[in-house]
């Protein structure tokens, strides 16, 4: 993601509507962005009072970590015909996390192992 962009230059411009130097749409051409941008930069400045950015969003966390990795490979060892439907819900019958399948062979893999209907890890 950018960066947000530099709180001077939005207090610059707020300020300029404030001054009265012109309507939105002026600002607007005046500074380069849009006129939906200045409209939800002033809607931003009267629900706040700043001109801070927002805080951005947080990321999605990984429902496989390092510590289920073991689980993986053991339940692969236990029986390395089971297609990764069954691994899948195998898992989630040990552990009460359910896996897509697509996330099950992202796991398989990474361990380097080999399962039935395995597609290329590459």
């Amino acid at each position: 993601m950018p960066a947000p962009l530099s709180v001077d230059l939005q207090q610059r411009r707020i300020a300029a509507y404030e001054a009265k130097e012109g309507a939105q749409r002026q600002l607007a051409k005046r500074f380069k962005v849009s006129l939906s941008f200045i409209r939800a930069l002033l809607r931003h400045y009267r629900e706040t009072g700043s001109v801070q950015p927002k805080p951005h969003g947080g990321e999605t966390v990984a429902k496989l970590g390092k510590e289920q990795l073991p689980i993986i490979a053991a339940l692969v060892t236990a029986q390395p015909d089971a297609l990764l439907k069954e691994l899948c819900a195998r898992f989630a019958a040990q552990t009460g996390v359910a896996v897509s399948v697509s996330t099950m062979q992202q796991a398989v893999c990474k361990l380097k192992l080999s399962v039935k209907k395995n597609t290329n890890c590459g």
